[in-house]
């Protein structure tokens, strides 16, 4: 029985393996942008990236609604405005059960009630974004400052808080400057506050335990 040495029968297989990969390579089709990521080299050696785009294959988009996607958006778009403006309402004591309201309701004014009332619906708000970052960031500060704030920064808050969560991570984290309509004069604008504040490191620069004790003392757990 002949025997075929090792090296030799091993060195026969990665031959056969190289002559089947080339011969694939030279029959496979192109490969499309639009489902992978390619990497084209000219002879002069400058390297060309083809980026995948998120759709895929998904085709352009339609920037027309069909008879039946208007007639859902004429049935959903009133209720998501009126969700909307609930959610942005000032809160009222009229809209509140009398069960819900403190003891102390009784010694207090209306408006202060009311101040109250909208600061521990701002600091809710601040801690449930939704997005762990500014969830730690934005929570802290109002945990620690809302109670403070008068009707004037209530109401700057308010209106930063209703940004869309991207935006409010990029000013704190100082990736973008405070929205012009934000700022006050010489920096005293609460929004810019928080910026100076933030920018101090106040949850400390990758320490966990700094992080689990800022989420224990401020209830943000």
């Amino acid at each position: 029985m002949n025997r075929i040495p090792l090296r030799s029968g091993f060195q026969a297989v990665v031959r056969r393996g190289t002559s089947l990969r080339r011969s694939a390579a030279a029959t496979a089709p192109p490969c499309s942008a639009t489902n992978t990521s390619t990497t084209t080299y000219a002879q002069n050696t400058n390297a060309t990236m083809t980026k995948r785009w998120y759709r895929g294959d998904s085709g352009e988009m339609e920037t027309t609604l069909s008879p039946k996607e208007q007639e859902l958006l004429s049935v959903a778009q009133p209720r998501a405005d009126a969700i909307y403006e609930r959610h942005v309402r000032l809160p009222k004591l009229d809209k509140i059960p009398s069960h819900n309201l403190p003891d102390s309701a009784a010694a207090s004014s209306k408006e202060e009630m009311e101040l109250d009332v909208r600061r521990k619906r701002l600091v809710y708000r601040a801690k449930q974004r939704g997005w762990l970052e500014v969830d730690l960031l934005l929570g802290t500060w109002a945990n620690q400052n809302v109670p403070k704030l008068g009707a004037d920064e209530l109401d700057q808050f308010e209106s930063f808080v209703n940004l869309e969560t991207i935006d409010i991570y990029n000013v704190i984290t100082l990736r973008s400057d405070v929205p012009e309509e934000m700022r006050r004069e010489g920096g005293a604008g609460v929004v810019e506050q928080i910026q100076k504040w933030a920018r101090a490191s106040p949850l400390g620069k990758a320490e966990p335990e700094k992080y689990a004790s800022v989420k224990q003392d401020n209830n943000l757990i």
